[in-house]
């Protein structure tokens, strides 16, 4: 019995002492555990923290959705709440404890950093002590009051313009009319109002009718409508001849150069919900303008420059702090090498045909000009234009909006030159040699079975300058066989064929494509087959013939580098100091296939070619026309132009003149 008490008595010693020693909740503790939650931001979990009088003060719903939100809309990263806890802690005997904490984070309008200090209370809930954070607004930032409110303000930064080479303005920033009509003032005329509107305007009456009644609108708004050229006089003066037209000067991107620069520039415009999920994280909100096609898309990040930023405190008795700020950066220029009167010359002569123009210096390797035609107006895109004038440009089958000197297409007998060269470089041509074959057509074997290449003119005795000067393709078949597939595409790959070449605005690679049977190396030849090329590829691939072999880089920014070598000796020497006379006498001889470009006094060299696109041989296809033109003696301008659709309209003849006439204005400046 004795020793049945003795270990009663211990248990109950035991106990006693384990309730002396229990540990003290300790504030420093609880606000590391605080901390923790914050920097997770894990907001529901902090409420719990909170003491009586904070909770008293603010709903979990509330302080939960507060943070979130003000965290969510500044954009709030990189959190770090940093609490060092002290080693002697003389404050967790009393009643309440204060501790400084840092807080560094990045924002949308830059980095915030701050101290603040932070005060618990003991406080008994559930029969048990604890410590809570004594929480106010000044938390969250220390200059928020609890009916302060946090808002954004943005500066929206000047455009950066695009420039040609002599400094002409290709994208600026200008006044335009703004055209609307004030509710009030159409009362008892609306149908008749919106009716002559339309007509001026070019607009559907439903759409103004939309405009007008939305539910913004008030009666005594201004609700605009379109925006008009300040330079369209005469639809001006019809416009306010209306009396509920009201016209305002507003700013609008201008396009100067219009439809003859409109697929090289492009146009901006209203920012889609699709492209703010893309670009999340860069500064774009809904309505915002960005680039939507050709140099206004590729240099949207230049142009744009970098929107200001504040994050603005609005005190509930009045005034403001700011609370971050990140200062507006305006967009940068724009150089290029484009000389906007060739622009306009050559889309002048191209006159709406179906095709697209390259211009460079052959020399320098700079762009002179970029021609996709058809064109459109991209002042009318940005001014706004209507469902049915989208609708005819997109269903036009002449495709206005697509861009063709980005694009690669057959390049027919235009490839000779190229081809010539580079045989004559691997000593697989002698120039002095002859081919006789007879007839129109030629195979190689009966392997080809009803296969044949065909030429347009019948000739004995075909040397290398009689094969160019009337483009004969037997001739050119044969050599594309002698180089064999290997030879064959390392002579096209000496040319820059299927490489980046690293032109800013986008280009489709040039391909060789397959060799694998001797029907497509022979067709490959004089350029058919599956060998396609972009029109500035072309374009810089002649410039050999200028440059004793060196191929010369095509660039189209002002401050790049110019004369840049692309391929060094792509050509021999004296592959150029041949193929280059015979190029001459393609436009001088007589019987030359580009006889109609000759200009008195100007002594033009060039190659013409026609390119079938069709899917067999003896099938009515497609064919595209295609001239490539300089002057040697000069050597300042070279001109690739193609023309689809030739077949039963002259061929090539048609580049062939519009490309001397884009010679002969050039020469009158």
């Amino acid at each position: 019995m004795k020793k049945l008490f003795m270990i009663v008595s211990a248990m109950i010693f035991a106990a006693a002492l384990a309730g002396c020693t229990e540990k003290k909740p300790d504030p420093a503790d609880r606000f590391s555990e605080y901390v923790e939650l914050w920097n997770k931001q894990d907001f529901d979990g902090m409420y719990g923290y909170l003491s009586a009088d904070a909770k008293a003060s603010v709903s979990k719903q509330d302080f939960t959705e507060r943070y979130k939100k003000i965290y969510g809309d500044l954009k709030i990263n990189n959190l770090n709440v940093s609490f060092k806890k002290p080693k002697e802690d003389k404050q967790k005997d009393g009643e309440g404890a204060q501790y400084g904490f840092t807080a560094t984070m990045d924002s949308i309008a830059g980095p915030i950093e701050f101290g603040h200090d932070a005060f618990l209370v003991k406080e008994e809930r559930d029969k048990k002590e604890d410590w809570y954070v004594d929480w106010n607004t000044a938390y969250i930032f220390p200059q928020l009051g609890m009916g302060d409110k946090i808002s954004l303000s943005m500066q929206t930064p000047e455009r950066g313009e695009i420039f040609d080479r002599t400094g002409n303005p290709l994208a600026t920033t200008g006044l335009v009319y703004e055209v609307g009509v004030v509710p009030k003032d159409m009362e008892g005329q609306e149908a008749e109002t919106i009716a002559q509107l339309g007509k001026l305007l070019n607009m559907a009456p439903e759409s103004i009718e939309k405009a007008v009644k939305a539910s913004w609108v008030k009666p005594d708004y201004f609700v605009p409508l379109k925006k008009v050229s300040m330079n369209d006089e005469a639809l001006i003066a019809e416009l306010i001849k209306l009396e509920p037209v009201q016209t305002k000067k507003v700013e609008s991107r201008i396009y100067p150069y219009g439809a003859a620069a409109a697929h090289l520039v492009g146009y901006v415009g209203k920012v889609t919900a699709e492209e703010l999920e893309k670009l999340e994280g860069k500064g774009y909100s809904s309505g915002d303008m960005i680039g939507k096609r050709g140099i206004e898309q590729v240099f949207e990040e230049q142009l744009r420059g970098q929107p200001g930023i504040q994050i603005v405190i609005n005190k509930d008795a009045g005034g403001q702090e700011i609370l971050a700020e990140k200062p507006v950066v305006d967009g940068q220029p724009v150089k290029l090498t484009i000389d906007a009167e060739l622009q306009m010359n050559i889309t002048a002569q191209m006159n709406g045909e179906v095709g697209a123009a390259a211009a460079i210096n052959p020399k320098t390797g700079e762009t002179l000009a970029l021609v996709s035609s058809p064109t459109f107006d991209p002042n009318q895109v940005v001014f706004g234009m209507s469902a049915a004038e989208w609708k005819a440009l997109d269903e036009n089958p002449n495709k206005p909006l697509n861009t063709r000197f980005n694009k690669k297409f057959a390049p027919g007998s235009v490839i000779k030159p190229i081809v010539a060269g580079a045989a004559l470089t691997a000593n697989a041509l002698n120039p002095a040699d002859v081919m006789n074959v007879k007839g129109l057509k030629w195979q190689k074997d009966a392997s080809w079975g009803g296969y044949f290449v065909t030429r347009v003119h019948e000739a004995a005795n075909v040397n290398l300058e009689k094969a160019l000067v009337f483009s004969d393709n037997i001739y050119f078949a044969q050599t594309a066989l002698k180089m064999g597939k290997e030879g064959f595409t390392e002579g096209m790959k000496k040319f820059a064929f299927e490489e980046d070449f690293g032109y800013p605005f986008p280009l489709q690679a040039s391909q060789i494509g397959s060799l694998d049977k001797d029907i497509l190396l022979a067709d490959a030849g004089y350029g058919q087959a599956q060998l396609e090329m972009n029109i500035v590829h072309l374009a810089a691939a002649y410039t050999p013939f200028l440059n004793t072999g060196n191929m010369i880089k095509p660039v189209l920014l002002l401050d790049d580098q110019h004369g840049q070598v692309l391929k060094e000796q792509a050509i021999s020497p004296e592959a150029a100091a041949t193929v280059g006379p015979i190029l001459r006498k393609i436009v001088s001889d007589p019987g030359g296939t580009a006889r109609a470009a000759e200009i008195k006094g100007y002594p033009l060299s060039g190659k013409t070619g026609t390119a079938e696109i069709k899917a067999a041989q003896g099938e009515t296809g497609k064919e595209n026309g295609w001239f490539v033109a300089y002057n040697a003696e000069a050597g300042d301008i070279l001109v690739a132009m193609l023309v689809e659709d030739v077949q039963k309209r002259g061929g090539s003849q048609i580049p062939v003149k519009l490309v001397k006439n884009v010679f002969i204005e050039a020469g009158k400046k």
